[in-house]
């Protein structure tokens, strides 16, 4: 799917399910907030920070200070409950990410049912 034709599918696609929710009022939608997230291509950090400020500039937002001593770029417009927001995970997010997974196939957990467990 192109990327014009993914975004048509996507704004009707949440047009849709907004349409959806108001017609079947006994359907329920999250008590928390919403999230529709962008993702950049990965680049270089400096790449990366320059797409999310592009975004930012697009919504009229700031850079969310936040979350920049987790090695996240992140910008976002809240729309009541419901946010569009655009974050770049930079290298350093990435690389304790990594390392913090790469032992997860080495420990591998005792699935036999221990009987006082298992009431």
């Amino acid at each position: 799917m192109s990327t014009g034709n993914h975004r048509t599918a996507t704004i009707a696609g949440l047009r849709a399910l907004a349409d959806f929710l108001e017609a079947n009022p006994a359907v329920p939608v999250p008590r928390s907030s919403i999230s529709i997230t962008y993702f950049p291509d990965r680049a270089d950090d400096a790449g990366m920070r320059a797409e999310i400020d592009r975004i930012a500039g697009l919504l009229g937002a700031e850079i969310d200070p936040g979350r920049l001593p987790y090695s996240h770029y992140r910008t976002g417009l809240d729309f009541g409950p419901v946010r569009y927001e655009a974050l770049a995970v930079l290298a350093a997010a990435r690389a304790r990410h990594e390392a913090v997974t790469s032992y997860e196939d080495c420990i591998l957990p005792d699935t036999t049912v221990n009987p006082a467990h298992a009431a």
